[in-house]
C-alpha cells in the first residue's frame, strides 16, 4: 500500500453457509504492486483480502491509507474511492477491447474489426516500450499513442451517431467514451499501464483453486485462503516456485524470530525458480 500505483480486481468464491449445508458467494479482492514494466526494481507483491459480500465498503477499508493511482475495471464499488482525489482512477483498455471482441466473435462487422485494430495499435506501442523508464514511456506515448487516441475518440463518436442506441456495438462504444479520461490517463504518466492485466493474472490461481477445493468452509476459511494466496502469489511474482517457497517457510517459521519475520518474505529469499 506504500506504492504509487496499484492494480485491483475481485472474483467470487463459494463459501459454506452455516447451518444449511449450502454455499453463499464471498469475494476475494486482489491488489497488485508490479512496476517492472516501467523499469522499476521494487519487488512485486500481491495482497488478497476476503469479504463475505461485494459491498463497496470493502475496497474502501482495504485502501483507506492508500494514496496514488488505482488501475481497475468499472465496478461501481470502486467509484467512491476517486471522489476526494487521493486515489486516481486509471481504466483498463483490455476491458474496453473485450466488449468489442465479444461482439466480434458473435457477429463480426467492419465497426468491431476497426475498433479491435485501433486498440491493437496501442498495444503494439506498449510492447516496444515495456521495461523502459517512465520518462521514455511517457515521451513515446505522447508522440505516438496520443494521436491514435485522439483519432479513435473522434471515430467512436462519429460511429455512435450512426448506430441504433439499442445495439450491442453502441453499448460497447458508450462504455469506452464514458470512461475516456481514465482510459487515456496512462499516456500522461509513464509509470501507469495500459490495462489491468496484472490483477487479472493474479486471480487466475483462484479460478484454478475453485476447481480443486470447491468452497471455503467458512468466512474464516476465506480469510486464511486470502493469506495463503497472498504469499504464494507474491512468490510467483518474484520468480519462486510456490511449493518450494511454502515448504521453505513451514520448515523454518516455528523457530524463526518474530522480529526477523521479514526475512521469510518472497523477495528476501534465494530459492529455486519456477520452471
Amino acid at each position: 500500500m506504500s506504492a504509487s500505483k496499484l492494480h485491483a480486481d475481485d472474483t467470487p468464491v463459494p463459501v459454506l453457509a452455516p447451518g444449511n449445508g449450502k454455499t453463499k458467494t464471498g469475494r476475494l479482492w486482489t491488489y497488485v504492486r508490479d512496476d517492472r514494466p516501467s523499469g522499476d526494481t521494487t519487488a512485486p507483491a500481491v495482497w488478497f483480502g476476503f469479504s463475505p459480500d461485494r459491498k463497496g465498503e470493502h475496497p474502501r477499508q482495504h485502501l483507506k491509507f492508500y494514496r496514488g493511482a488505482l488501475q481497475a475495471d468499472a465496478y461501481a464499488g470502486f467509484q467512491h474511492l476517486y471522489e476526494n482525489g487521493t486515489i486516481v482512477e486509471v481504466a483498463c483498455w483490455a476491458h474496453a477491447r473485450r466488449k468489442f471482441h465479444e461482439i466480434h466473435i458473435a457477429h463480426a462487422s467492419p465497426t468491431t474489426t476497426e475498433a479491435i485494430e485501433r486498440v491493437a495499435a496501442l498495444y503494439a506501442i506498449e510492447a516496444e516500450i515495456r521495461g523502459s523508464t517512465p520518462k521514455i514511456r511517457k515521451t513515446i506515448r505522447q508522440t505516438r499513442a496520443k494521436p491514435l487516441l485522439d483519432g479513435m475518440h473522434a471515430w467512436l463518436e462519429a460511429t455512435l451517431a450512426k448506430l441504433s442506441r439499442k445495439s450491442d456495438t453502441a453499448a460497447a462504444i458508450r462504455y469506452a467514451l464514458s470512461r475516456w479520461p481514465a482510459l487515456i490517463r496512462y499516456v500522461d504518466d509513464g509509470a501507469l499501464e495500459i490495462d489491468n492485466n496484472a490483477a487479472e493474472r493474479a486471480l487466475r490461481v483462484v479460478a484454478l483453486g475453485r476447481k480443486n477445493f470447491l468452497f471455503a468452509g467458512s468466512n474464516a476459511g476465506g480469510e486464511r485462503a486470502a493469506a495463503i494466496y497472498s504469499l504464494l502469489g507474491s512468490a510467483k511474482l518474484n520468480g519462486l516456485d510456490p511449493e518450494i517457497y511454502l515448504q521453505h517457510v513451514l520448515e523454518r517459521i516455528a523457530d524463526h524470530p518474530i522480529n526477523r519475520i521479514n526475512e521469510l518474505l518472497p523477495w528476501n529469499l534465494s530459492l529455486p525458480s519456477r520452471s
